[in-house]
């Protein structure tokens, strides 16, 4: 939804902290940028401007607001834009992507010519491509050393800056004040690194834990009611990530693996698998509209779609689940996992065995042999033959439609296979599965069919994955 400037005005006014994420303000006054909700004075209307991000307005020359963290709204659909292009293409350089290679190749990886991203930036972001990851190196560096108390050194790299002396530059630019001024109170022990993640609230935390709980593979993740752990790569060595709710509107992130460049991916991937960057004010307020899904969203506010920490490794569990119940799929996993799976060290695991299984491992393996019937077997090998070379990529990077396909082409992968893995793996808000029993049995005593259902969810666009989430939850 775009604002008008008297529109987004008032709505600063109000300082209703459902417009977070839509805008941010910057005072000519003051030079510095602000978001709708800031405690500060209200400035005069001519002293303001609308920027659509953070970016944005760190280009027109304002600095962010000490108070408030403009920096840090989660969700924002005009830092989005309207463009599928632009969110891939935000969501992968907000993951590290322009760190090691250029505007060029990250076009070339989305399938459009550099010029062309550039001239989406512009008109949907108000930044551009480089001026994104230059926010993000400086804001995830700010966030380091508020937060941990790595040296100056460590924050600098594992931020993405080229040298020391770039981040000391940066900083004093964006910030008005040297990286030692912006020193928390972070404490450095033989504890893992832990950081804090944003969310707009409400956050549906146990039906979020309920649901990767119950799928949970054995060996390679535990879930308890206050926890999510699980073993990880980083750069070739094991190591451990546990997530938990914190006080505030925030998940607290464990992270045994040093730091390094590899650090904001690790946290990109966090925030995908919890989905923090959904709006769940606006999803609720959409699908509230329909009278069948008002008690369930009243039961479950907040209720987000679980992410993929691996995308090959949910979609392994997909083909997994195929005519099994849930437990089942979840017995299979953990097979899977034992006998292919890398081992990690139990001491230092916290009773954690198995890092689960590689592409290029289970492209060669006879995964039948865990007690797999053969076509699902098959499909498993195909799969892995695929993401190992290259020619299925599921890191969300790639175009949903065209994934899509390529799992399709895949024997033995079916259209809720594939629905399944767009949900989860690929993000897509408007995915879903309307083959599945469990919603065709959701919305009264008939089931009803594929084409019915999918007519019936037609209003709940474009937020279907999220009213197959509610009908899911609902009915376990």
């Amino acid at each position: 939804m775009q604002l008008s400037n008297a529109a987004s005005y008032r709505a600063m006014a109000s300082r209703d902290r459902r417009f977070e994420g839509r805008f941010v303000v910057g005072v000519t006054s003051t030079g510095i940028y602000c978001r709708p909700g800031c405690p500060a004075p209200l400035p005069r209307p001519e002293n303001v401007r609308f920027y659509p991000c953070a970016a944005a307005a760190e280009e027109a020359g304002f600095r962010p607001c000490m108070r408030c963290r403009p920096e840090t709204a989660p969700g924002s659909p005009a830092w989005l834009g309207t463009s599928t292009t632009v969110q891939r293409a935000v969501r992968m350089i907000l993951a590290g992507s322009l760190e090691g290679e250029g505007v060029e190749e990250l076009a070339e990886r989305l399938g459009v010519g550099a010029r062309h991203l550039r001239r989406l930036f512009a008109r949907h972001v108000g930044a551009s491509p480089r001026a994104i990851a230059r926010t993000r190196r400086v804001h995830f560096a700010r966030k380091l050393l508020e937060e941990t108390d790595l040296s100056m050194v460590e924050v600098a790299e594992s931020a993405g800056f080229t040298s020391v002396r770039r981040f000391n530059a940066e900083i004093a630019d964006t910030f008005r004040k040297p990286p030692s001024a912006l020193r928390g109170n972070g404490i450095r022990s033989e504890a893992p690194l832990c950081l804090r993640l944003p969310y707009k609230a409400p956050f549906d935390w146990a039906s979020m834990i309920a649901f990767l709980g119950a799928r949970a593979t054995p060996g390679v993740e535990k879930v308890d009611p206050d926890a999510y752990l699980r073993s990880i790569q980083v750069e070739g060595a094991p190591a451990l990530l546990e997530v938990r709710r914190g006080g505030g509107a925030h998940l607290e992130v464990r992270l045994t693996a040093p730091p390094g460049r590899s650090l904001v991916g690790l946290l990109d991937r966090v925030s995908r698998l919890f989905d923090l960057g959904a709006d769940p004010i606006a999803i609720d307020a959409h699908l509230r509209r329909d009278a069948r899904l008002r008690p369930k969203l009243r039961v479950r506010p907040g209720l987000r779609i679980p992410g993929a920490w691996d995308g090959f490794e949910v979609a392994v569990r997909a083909i997994l689940g195929q005519q099994v119940s849930v437990r089942g799929a979840t017995t299979l996993a953990g097979r899977l996992a034992e006998r292919f799976g890398e081992a990690i060290e139990p001491a230092r695991s916290r009773g954690l065995t198995r890092l689960f299984p590689r592409a290029e491992v289970l492209a060669e393996a006879d995964v039948a042999s865990i007690g797999l019937p053969a076509a699902r077997a098959r499909a498993i090998g195909e799969l892995a033959e695929r993401v190992a070379t290259g020619a299925l990529v599921l890191d969300g990077s790639s175009d949903p439609d065209a994934t899509r396909a390529r799992l399709l082409a895949i024997r033995g992968v079916g259209p809720w296979t594939a629905d399944y893995v767009a949900m989860r793996v690929l993000a897509e808000p408007d995915a879903f599965p309307s083959g599945d029993l469990a919603l065709r049995r959701a919305l009264g005593p008939r089931a009803l069919s594929a084409v019915e259902l999918s007519a019936e969810a037609e209003a709940w666009r474009p937020f279907r994955a999220y009213a197959a989430m509610h009908l899911w939850m609902d009915g376990r």
